[in-house]
């Protein structure tokens, strides 16, 4: 059975790549296809612990609003809770 490397890489995210001189990296084809990462597309880069990610600007986005979502999701529960301690405080005084 023969396999190409572009095809073993289409069905893997993981491929080697080497820094070049200027401390450039290339992406290789076949992870660009998995990602659909063209020419002119923009992306961002981030450290986590010792990894360098980066990803397409459009997923940064989302990843970013979905995280700042949940957090005024939370901020709504807090609010709920003070709101619930001041009544609780309020019928306190009243007995």
């Amino acid at each position: 059975m023969c396999h190409s490397s572009v095809a073993m890489a289409e069905r893997s995210s993981h491929s080697e790549v080497k820094v070049g001189p200027q401390g450039r990296i290339v992406i290789p084809a076949a992870l660009r296809r998995l990602l659909g990462i063209e020419p002119g597309h923009t992306m961002v880069g981030r450290v986590e612990g010792h990894q360098l990610i980066f990803e397409p600007r459009a997923a940064a986005l989302a990843r970013l609003r979905a995280r700042v979502g949940a957090l005024a999701e939370d901020a709504d529960l807090v609010d709920e809770l003070f709101e619930e301690r001041r009544r609780d405080a309020r019928r306190e005084a009243e007995r």
